[in-house]
């Protein structure tokens, strides 16, 4: 008789070689019970897959001591405590999600969680260190600054020894914390009520101009390796990917993974150069690893959106100004964002331009949003019960702030949205693998995104549209097959119903539905263009920005079928879709209406609130989704 063991491998190879399973002959990874809900046209579940607790060093050093375990009770709808803290460990502040989400993942930093759990722990070897001592007793910031240091040279701190042996056998704990509590808090039972996935993020950091490099990784399942990949260990993105082939991906392993690149407006051009990592000419076998292990983007979190760039006169898309920083890099240095810092949409472009060249288009795209919450708050998304998510945003570790509660700039962050069979973690982990997600920016606003050649015009009226989608296109995430009759135009189905919303707090109702198209022409010219396929850009929706009441018409469901007029068959695009609601007091608004500030009136501008009244402050934000692209190519 087989062992459990050797079960799992059967059902592993079983999985890695189907590229397509029907939902009666769902095979699983792992030993669980099969889902009761199963949706034959797939269900939307929303979730966050970048979510760090106590484990991560920026979260520990604000004071964060929310476990892996009360983040996942969070994210089911629990309310949990939040620094600052009393002396006898009260919490003086507290959330709690108006909806539990349907998936979640804990993404602690891989760099230095041992030196993390070593310093915070009592008896654990190390503690007395020196450095430890700075870090409990003097300076936490000249600590992070000395670790980060440490973690760009590629070395562990002194006291780890030759080789940093100590910090790595005392980050076996934490990770084995982060395994245990995603094992416990995830539904094997026919109920399927919530999915937890086993990950982590790789921090990296390109000195010279502070360009962001992080990437989380996500596990299929609960075979991971002993310990994370991080930056300090694999200081490249290939070397991660190298690492993960070793340890998890390869064909005698039982587990797989996959890599989600975040925060490319905070790159400065580093994340995406069209060049390997070392600056050489990308080679085939290149591009072929990076489009293997990184199949999504994170679109937009905390830290700001990625989508495209925007300034005034330069660009025409103004839906691209939406929560754009003015820095281009995680370093703080004082270097604007430029056309070239990174957003997605000119990055979709290079990939086309890539493909052309080598036959793989490394940059192909899905995309997701989630929060990059600091506090253990996996879904903490709305804007009116915003708090501040740490990390790089103001820190309460002794007390709260006065006024608002985090950096001007920032904002709550974005759910990941995929469509699935059901809520287990190898749907949701197919749904990851063959692009079938969207992200947005908070709301759970439904999209739905497909592409064929004969979509009838009226085909947003009939009720088997869905299914007639499915059988006669792609889906989100897919790549359109081309057709030999060079008459025929791209089709796409373009759908998107407003967040529903909770009996206290209704969903807002959507303004526009957008289709945005990139391609390459017979020249090499690059060419971008947004239609408005549905809705209204002027109805008249407003917001007062003293009471934040809103007012005018909007939709609660659109949906449209657009043909490619101007297709050319023999130029490669991208296609996808934003669904954009009507507008809406910003987090930073509501919190200075509900202050009584009056920019005219400067004694009502008490201490916290100045920027309220900052050039920079934007008081009304319009919520929105991003599907994933569909690509097509032409014919070789």
């Amino acid at each position: 008789m087989s062992t459990g063991r050797e079960q799992r491998g059967i059902r592993s190879k079983q999985w890695r070689s189907s590229a397509a399973i029907a939902i009666s002959e769902q095979v699983y990874s792992e030993t669980r019970e099969p889902c009761a809900n199963q949706a034959p046209l797939k269900q939307a579940f929303f979730g966050d897959l970048h979510v760090h607790t106590r484990y991560s060093l920026d979260a520990s050093t604000q004071g964060t001591r929310t476990t892996p375990a009360q983040a996942y009770q969070f994210a089911q709808g629990e309310r949990i405590g939040i620094q600052p803290w009393t002396e006898d460990g009260t919490a003086q502040r507290s959330l709690q999600l108006s909806r539990p989400l349907d998936f979640a993942m804990v993404s602690d930093h891989a760099e230095l969680i041992g030196e993390v759990h070593m310093c915070n722990t009592p008896g654990v070897e190390g503690y007395d260190a020196w450095q430890c001592i700075l870090y409990r007793n003097w300076s936490r910031g000249a600590y992070y600054l000395f670790n980060f240091m440490a973690s760009m040279q590629k070395t562990h701190l002194g006291q780890c020894g030759e080789g940093g042996e100590l910090c790595l056998r005392a980050a076996v704990q934490p990770w084995t914390e982060m395994q245990q509590a995603a094992e416990r808090y995830y539904d094997r039972s026919a109920d399927c009520q919530f999915t937890t996935f086993i990950g982590y993020e790789w921090t990296g950091m390109n000195p010279p101009n502070g360009g962001n490099l992080h990437r989380n990784v996500v596990f299929r399942n609960s075979e991971v390796p002993h310990l994370p990949a991080s930056f300090i260990d694999a200081p490249a993105a290939h070397l991660l990917w190298e690492s993960l082939e070793a340890t998890c991906n390869g064909e005698d392993n039982e587990c797989d993974s996959l890599v989600i690149p975040h925060n490319s407006n905070y790159s400065a051009g580093s994340m995406f150069t069209g060049l390997a990592d070392d600056g050489e000419p990308m080679t085939e076998a290149y591009a072929a690893s990076r489009a293997r292990f990184e199949p999504l983007v994170e679109i937009m979190q905390h830290k700001g959106a990625s989508e495209c760039y925007f300034e005034a006169g330069v660009t025409q898309d103004e839906l691209c100004a939406f929560e754009q920083l003015p820095q281009d890099n995680i370093a703080g240095l004082d270097n604007p964002p430029t056309p070239d810092t990174g957003f997605v949409r000119k990055v979709l472009v290079d990939g086309m331009a890539i493909q052309a060249q080598l036959g793989v288009n490394p940059y192909q795209f899905g995309f997701i949003a989630s929060t990059d919450t600091h506090l253990g708050t996996p879904g903490a998304a709305e804007e009116d019960l915003f708090l501040g998510h740490g990390g790089a945003g103001a820190s309460a570790e002794t007390s709260v702030p006065p006024g608002l509660p985090d950096n001007l700039l920032y904002n709550p962050g974005g759910l990941a949205v995929l469509w699935a069979h059901e809520n287990s973690r190898d749907a949701l982990f197919d749904a990851m693998r063959k692009r079938e997600a969207y992200g947005t920016s908070g709301p759970r606003i439904t999209s739905r995104f497909f592409a064929g050649w004969d979509f009838p015009a009226d085909m947003c009226g009939a009720p088997d549209r869905i299914e007639r989608a499915y059988a006669g296109g792609v889906p989100m995430g897919s790549i359109l097959p081309g057709v030999q009759d060079a008459q025929r135009k791209p089709t796409l189905l373009v759908a998107a119903s407003q967040d529903a919303g909770t009996p206290a707090n209704p969903g807002t109702p959507l303004q526009r539905l957008q289709v945005i198209k990139g391609w390459i022409d017979a020249k090499g010219e690059r060419h971008e263009r947004v239609i408005d396929v549905a809705g209204d850009a002027d109805n008249g929706a407003s917001v007062d920005l003293k009471s934040c009441e809103t007012s005018g018409s909007g939709f609660a469901d659109l949906c449209a079928v657009w043909v490619d007029t101007d297709f050319d068959p023999n130029e490669r695009a991208y296609y996808y879709s934003r669904a954009v609601e009507n507008p809406t007091c910003r987090w930073s608004q509501r919190m200075c209406a509900a202050a009584g500030v009056d920019c005219a009136q400067p004694d009502t501008i008490t201490e916290g609130y100045e920027g309220c009244c900052a050039a920079d402050h934007r008081p009304v934000v319009q919520e929105r989704a991003w599907t994933s692209p569909v690509w097509y190519s032409p014919a070789t």
